[in-house]
């Protein structure tokens, strides 16, 4: 079979597919309104009677939510509880906002419904759930239009009967139903709640979607779709669980950049990911962290998803002056339509527009001159603004460029430093189609020493999907103070047997499936975890990783065992990745396309233009420079030299 990875964008949908031992890669246009399309379309370009194994990372579910156009949905709990979604925690977001309101939950006040039932804390029945009460209420959601519900009793992580009984009568009638006893059973009643109702609000979308696309595959394809914790499910399982997807596009480039740092030796990575609407930062210490405290929309989801930090910088991130008259960039984006002035449509300067007017985008060359830039009109674009903001042309263009890096290198500090991590112990791995223009000075900001930027950086995610393996996550509280492993491991028997269950739904033989333990700890008398994994250490481990975080630790003090967690992976087969040619340390000169005079940091440097695919492992290129591929461009400043290497990364030293 060939091997696809399709990762679906705010800008553009990416194509990478390995055939007869190559790597190919194109770009559509997303088609916003249906994202399937672009998809479909794709699809079709690979063009071959050979059938497809299709690794998917979708935006579906994550732009249902942040644009409020999933189903609406009914909320289900215990009766007394049904404000909880509209009190949700006391904390403010923004601390000195006189005027600040939460955003309204995805579930209208009158749509949550409370259920004359109850478990209490030890997991007994003190009242059961009334079957005729359940199809009253029914009835009376049927009448509202209501399309998907989420049902959510407190303490059904003890025992999940309730829900059970209330899910196998409203799906007999016709509703899409998520319980949180099967999509996160774990205490916290608020995000509980929260995150089971953000799955059952993106289901309907997310069924026509990955229907739609099943339908229309060849007899022989197969379909995964990335989960946002970087492993691959089923198409079955995306749709009774698409909350699990929220971030999938993210985690690809993430699972990617792993993979080829082991191959190149370097495991310590802060992965950074600037496409047309956003960047992406995650830092890889030896392995890919994950996060249960991910917000979406201000709305808690507590499944694991890599722990990935997102701005609103992008190539398409528009400048604008604010309301005290300085220049920003972000959040809201051109997006693919209109996009950036230099496309044709748009009116308003984006960071893609200030890097071609520096030249360091080639309007000759951009998507390997499939696409080509509009300079007049980027030239016309740029006079307005310069008079308009009373800013020269050429400071406005290094202006915008400055204050998009500095919004992403706050990014990448709130990743590494703020969470205990050295930044120079680091290398910078690079990717999505702006970020080969940025990087290098973010490095020197930071004083990260190496930047890598692997081959086609601008569909690097697409790529990372493709070597995706199963993942399948589970988590129970327990809430206990038993620090002794041997019970402890008794404890994680039935996640064990559950994961193994399910891995051999997914096609694993139990004997191929990798299990991993890790357990959420606190000292007694806090309030949140640390996910630590299960080892004979794993208490002296939580002790070290709370003063990394917090400056302290407390060795004296009681430590609780909140919730065991269990990772079941069943590794796929991987596409090989093939050496490049070797050359001299002078690049070919068939690799150099032209000189130009460029300005960095208001100053003029003679800049050579490479084309990427010319170049040769060993070929050293010191800036001034300018890399020119199909999917991104690299900048090398003056400031910073780069070398080629086996696989045919470009190594920059900073």
């Amino acid at each position: 079979m060939i091997k696809v990875g399709v990762d679906t964008g705010g800008t553009f949908t990416d194509f990478v597919y390995h055939k007869d031992g190559k790597w190919y890669i194109f770009k559509v246009l997303s088609t916003p309104s249906d994202p399937s399309k672009a998809v479909l379309e794709g699809l079709q370009r690979i063009g071959t009677d050979q059938p497809l194994a299709i690794t998917h990372g979708s935006t579906v579910a994550t732009n249902s939510v942040l644009e409020r156009k999933g189903a609406r949905t009914s909320f289900i709990t215990n009766k007394g509880f049904e404000d909880t979604l509209f009190i949700g925690r006391q904390d403010r977001k923004k601390l000195y906002d006189l005027t600040y309101r939460r955003k309204p939950p995805l579930v209208n006040r009158e749509d949550c419904i409370g259920l004359d039932c109850r478990v209490n804390s030890e997991g007994k029945v003190v009242k059961p759930v009334d079957e005729g009460e359940v199809r009253e209420v029914a009835k009376q959601l049927k009448e509202k239009g209501i399309q998907a519900v989420a049902v959510s009793f407190l303490f059904s992580f003890l025992n999940p009967t309730g829900e059970e009984t209330v899910k196998r009568i409203l799906e007999e009638e016709g509703f899409f139903v998520s319980v949180s006893s099967q999509i996160i059973p774990e205490f916290r009643e608020y995000e509980r709640g929260s995150t089971t109702v953000v799955n059952s609000y993106v289901m309907p979308k997310m069924n026509s979607y990955i229907k739609n696309l099943q339908e229309n595959l060849k007899e022989g394809d197969s379909l995964s779709i990335i989960q946002s914790n970087g492993g691959a499910i089923s198409p079955d399982t995306a749709r009774k669980e698409p909350v699990r997807t929220i971030l999938s596009g993210p985690a690809g480039g993430v699972v990617g950049a792993f993979h080829l740092g082991k191959l190149i030796g370097k495991t310590k990575l802060i992965t950074f990911d600037m496409g047309g609407t956003s960047t992406d930062v995650s830092l890889l210490n030896d392995s890919i962290p994950f996060s249960t405290e991910t917000y979406i929309d201000d709305f808690p989801v507590k499944v694991p998803i890599i722990d990935i930090h997102t701005v609103g910088a992008g190539g398409g991130s528009i400048a604008y002056l604010d309301k005290g008259g300085s220049l920003n960039v972000g959040p809201e984006s051109a997006g693919a339509d209109p996009g950036p002035v230099c496309y044709g449509k748009g009116e308003r300067l984006t960071v893609s527009d200030a890097n071609l007017f520096l030249g360091r985008l080639s309007p000759d060359y951009f998507l390997g001159g499939s696409m080509k830039l509009n300079m007049e009109r980027l030239y016309k674009f740029f006079e307005l603004y310069s008079i308009e903001w009373g800013i020269p042309a050429d400071r406005l263009a290094e202006g915008i460029l400055k204050v998009a890096n500095t919004k992403m290198e706050r990014a990448v500090r709130v990743i590494s430093i703020e969470k205990g991590y050295d930044p120079r112990e680091f290398s910078l791995f690079v990717y999505g189609g702006a970020g080969g223009l940025h990087a290098p000075f973010l490095a020197r900001e930071l004083s990260i020493p190496e930047v890598i930027i692997p081959l086609n950086p601008g569909v690097f995610s697409a790529f990372g999907m493709a070597f995706a393996d199963v993942i399948k996550d589970y988590s129970l509280t327990v809430m206990s103070e038993e620090t002794d492993i041997n019970r402890l491991k008794e404890a994680f028997g039935k996640l064990e047997e559950r994961a193994l269950t399910d891995m051999e739904r997914e096609g694993f033989k139990r004997a191929d499936v990798e299990i991993h333990k890790l357990v959420d700890l606190r000292y007694k008398g806090q309030s949140f975890e640390i996910v630590i994994p299960f080892s004979d250490r794993f208490v002296e481990d939580f002790h070290s990783r709370h003063k990394a975080l917090y400056g302290y630790s407390r060795p004296e003090k009681q430590v609780q065992v909140v919730n065991l967690r269990v990772r079941a992976v069943g590794q796929t087969e991987k596409p090989q990745i093939q050496l490049v040619a070797e050359g001299d340390k002078q690049p070919p000169p068939e690799a150099v396309v032209g000189r130009k005079k460029l300005i960095f940091d208001g100053k003029e440097y003679e800049t050579t233009f490479y084309l990427r695919d010319k170049l040769k492992a060993g070929n050293r290129i010191k800036g001034s420079a300018v890399i020119l591929e199909y999917s991104s461009t690299t900048v090398i400043p003056p400031f910073a030299e780069g070398y080629i290497d086996q696989y045919g990364n470009i190594r920059v030293k900073v």
